[in-house]
Order: structure tokens, then sequence, then C-alpha cells
């Protein structure tokens, strides 16, 4: 009788001490943030970027931060990327609290776990196409005898592509040089896109076709993208927008479900 009476008891303290699952499955979890903060701190000025940001992001999941300039969208990407480190709160990232990793260990973890996509291209105009891709191969540490063959598997995933493999930046225009960067991003296989305003230097037509084509990675490869936008016609491809003012989630709207 006693035994039972303390499974009881065990059985109590896993329910109130185990983490809160929204989705049903904490393995569907990639990202979970706990009441993040930024403070950037000068001399004479402090500014508060983010002011307690608790966000679950699924496995697979395409994912927008929408919000005006301002509004702490980039801040909480670059937490999330681990380009910059909170001043409060917890980041965790495939079951690791990465908020406790020193400045080598996030770059590793950055490194296999992470692609970035920017508003700018970023692309080395002395490079080919190909180049460009094995570059962020090299970083990766992926030996130069495999290089070129997993560059053009890369570059293959996204259609025109390889064709234009032999070209430099300059021959190509804004939507293709974007797509460069896409499969430069995907050269490590990394589980998570960030997506800084990709689009924000392309026209109409060429911004929804890169947008398309991260949503297929998401649904047809399982990557997590999450992209900053404040481009309304830029949302409409997203499984959840999470809006965000003054630092804070204003709502949440969930859209394919």
């Amino acid at each position: 009788m006693y035994s039972t009476f303390l499974t009881d008891i065990e059985n109590i303290i896993k329910r109130f001490l185990s983490p809160l699952d929204i989705s049903g499955n904490m393995d569907d979890i990639v990202i979970d943030t706990l009441d993040l903060k930024k403070v950037y701190k000068t001399k004479s000025v402090e500014y508060v970027a983010l002011r307690g940001v608790t966000l679950k992001v699924k496995r697979g999941e395409f994912l927008v931060i929408a919000g005006p300039s301002g509004s702490g969208k980039t801040t909480l990407l670059d937490m999330l990327g681990l380009l910059d480190s909170p001043t409060s709160g917890k980041i965790i990232i495939d079951g690791k609290d990465v908020t406790k990793f020193d400045e080598d260990k996030r770059a590793i973890f950055r490194r296999k776990n992470i692609g970035f996509v920017f508003q700018a291209y970023n692309l080395i105009t002395y490079l080919s196409v190909l180049e460009n891709v094995e570059l962020a191969l090299a970083a990766a540490g992926v030996p130069v005898t495999k290089r070129k063959e997993k560059a053009e598997e890369v570059l293959s995933m996204i259609p025109g592509m390889l064709e234009l493999k032999n070209k430099k930046p300059n021959e190509l225009s804004g939507g293709q040089q974007q797509r460069v960067a896409i499969a430069r991003a995907l050269a490590n296989d990394p589980k998570i896109l960030l997506a800084d305003e990709p689009t924000a230097n392309l026209d109409s037509k060429t911004g929804e076709a890169i947008v398309e084509l991260m949503n297929k990675l998401s649904k047809e490869k399982g990557v997590t993208i999450i992209m900053a936008t404040h481009d309304p016609d830029m949302m409409k491809y997203a499984d959840r927008i999470v809006y965000i003012r003054d630092g804070m989630i204003e709502k949440e709207v969930i859209q394919n479900e």
C-alpha cells in the first residue's frame, strides 16, 4: 500500500514538472524559446529589442515572423541563428540549450544545423555559382574531393540552377542570385533555414517564386523555415504567422494545418 502511494506521488510530480506540450508531441518541436529578452546598451542609451518572446517552432514548419521595421524581427532571427546572444531567457534547439554554448560551440552548431538567407545575396563576385556553394561546403568541413559533387547535388534541387553553375554572380538576375544564396544555405543540409527579408530586393513575381521554393523545401525536404518579412503577399505560403511589435509577440495566425 505504501509503495502504491509513492508511485502515485511520483506520477503527480512527473505530470506537474513535465514541460508543456502545445503541439501534442515535444519530439516535433525543433525550436523552443522561453522569455527571450534583448537589451542593447550604450553609455547614454538603452534600447530594448525583445521583451520576453516565448515561441515554439515545429520541425518542418514554414513560419513567418511579420511586423514593421524596428519591431524586433531581425533581432529574433539573430538569436535563433546564434549570431547574437539574448540578454536573458533560453533558446532550446533540437533539445539543446544553446544559450549555454561558448562561441566555438555556437559556431560548430550553427555550421551543422542552420542555414541563412539574407536580403543581400552576399555572393563572392569573382567565384562561379558552383564555387560559391563549394565555399559553404569548405566552411562546413566537407573534403575537397566531395565538394563539387555535393554542390551540384544541391544546385540540382533548385530548378534552373545547375545549368548556371559556371556563371558569375554579375551574370545572373536578382532572383537567380537569391536562388544561389538559398543553395549555399542548404549546402550543409541544415535542419533550420532562417531568411531575413529574402524578397525585399526582388520584384513581386520573382519574390513569390523564391518563397514558393522555400515552401517546397519545407514540405518535401522537412526543412524548418523561419522567414522575417513585412510583405503580406509573401505570407500566404506560411503554415503560421507570428506578428511581432515592439519586441513582443502581438498575435499568431495559423494558416495551413
